[in-house]
């Protein structure tokens, strides 16, 4: 299902829809979807706050949408995130090394 989404999101890219959102999100340029993606991250993070789960769901869908735009507009693919999180299976995590958020 993402993959076909991915490929309508892609097709917008090519073939422009007159009255698009994601087209309206292509002219408008990487600032735009990075604005957007931040966006919906910090509703998710809100949702989940909230203990929403429908909420929750609806803010994560927004967000998936918005990361695959992003994805096309810098000429990525769901593949090749799947191939990263594939490089990365079965590597243990080091969190003795790593900061505590509060001292970020």
């Amino acid at each position: 299902m993402l993959n076909e989404l991915f490929d309508q999101i892609n097709d917008r890219k090519t073939t422009p829809k007159e009255g698009s959102y994601t087209n309206y999100l292509f002219d408008r340029g990487l600032d735009k979807i990075l604005k957007k993606v931040g966006e919906e991250a910090t509703e998710v993070v809100i949702a989940a706050k909230n203990n929403d789960n429908a909420e929750l769901t609806s803010e994560l869908a927004d967000l998936t949408y918005h990361v695959l735009v992003l994805l096309a507009q810098q000429g990525l693919t769901p593949d090749d995130i799947a191939r990263e999180l594939e490089k990365r299976e079965g590597k243990r995590s080091v969190t003795k090394d790593r900061k505590p958020i509060d001292e970020l």
